[in-house]
């Protein structure tokens, strides 16, 4: 199950990458910016903004409906048919998850192949989170690994032991996800324990296969975490970096459209200067920072 694979990426690994969004994830991040990756399940966006009232879609099921010439999305009759995303002119209607085959997967990415070898790039496995789909990715990655192509798997920790284990043949570096090292912090922020992430990231450094480390900085939730993040990282061996993820909410449109409450409506966006004094105490430690 895919959400979304995207070309010509530049944030997820070295050089020009395609990153394929595998859909469902065990975490329930506060600030997670892909709300619609938290299913395993396909899932339809409704923007409201977006729909113009032409009513061309009441016609085709229980969920649309016209109530005095005005149209009616009601979600609870939906059964995600799909058949209002290609009636509606004015595209207010987005289907979100698709299954695909590995084959299916890795011909679309290959479409990329030239620009990614001679970028220095490759491609990411993203998600939601792709080792709870790891099987798929087995899959895929052997495809691609057969063509050269440089892997990266951008995984949030909280898989078993064995699901790492069966990418690692094909894994070329880690973007590993560090929420918060305070057990009760991660809970509340994540709503799972962070034991199997932190276990997972001690493991995978003990093999000294390459890892960056991904923090998110979310004033209000994680950010007294950073010389806690910072000194566990410092004792770590195969950390090529931590890149900080300033805390946005551009996804708060997407909530509404899948008719979810955004969980951080009040929370401040960081300061290019917040930021800044972040990756001041990571480097204090020697560590290696980037921004984003």
């Amino acid at each position: 199950m895919i959400f979304a694979i995207k070309p010509f990426e530049i944030h997820d690994g070295d050089g020009l990458r395609t990153t394929v969004f595998f859909k469902g994830c065990p975490l329930r991040c506060k600030w997670c910016h892909n709300p619609e990756s938290f299913s395993f399940q396909t899932e339809i966006l409704y923007d409201a903004d977006l729909c113009r009232h032409c009513l061309a879609c009441t016609s085709l099921c229980n969920a649309n409906l016209a109530k005095d010439g005005t149209h009616v999305y009601a979600r609870e009759n939906c059964t995600v048919c799909g058949m209002c995303e290609p009636h509606c002119p004015h595209r207010a209607f987005e289907i979100v998850g698709k299954e695909m085959s590995a084959e299916e997967i890795a011909a679309e990415v290959l479409r990329d192949e030239i620009f990614l070898k001679e970028s220095g790039g490759g491609v990411t496995f993203s998600g939601g989170e792709p080792l709870a789909q790891v099987d798929l990715c087995v899959n895929v990655a052997k495809i691609l690994k057969e063509r050269g192509l440089h892997l990266a798997i951008d995984t949030c920790g909280a898989v078993p032991r064995d699901a790492i284990e069966k990418i690692l043949p094909y894994t070329d570096t880690f973007l590993f996800d560090l929420k918060a090292i305070d057990e009760e912090v991660h809970r509340f922020c994540t709503g799972i324990s962070n034991r199997q992430i932190l276990d997972n990231l001690l493991y995978l450094d003990s093999l000294g296969i390459p890892i960056e480390i991904r923090y998110p900085y979310v004033p209000t939730m994680n950010d007294k975490e950073v010389e806690k993040i910072a000194q566990l990282v410092k004792s770590l061996k195969s950390i090529t970096c931590v890149r900080v993820l300033g805390y946005h909410n551009y996804a708060e449109r997407k909530y509404e459209s899948l008719g979810k409450s955004y969980p951080l409506p009040d929370s401040p966006i960081p300061t290019k200067q917040e930021l800044s004094t972040v990756a001041e105490v990571m480097r204090s430690h020697g560590i290696n920072v980037l921004l984003y």
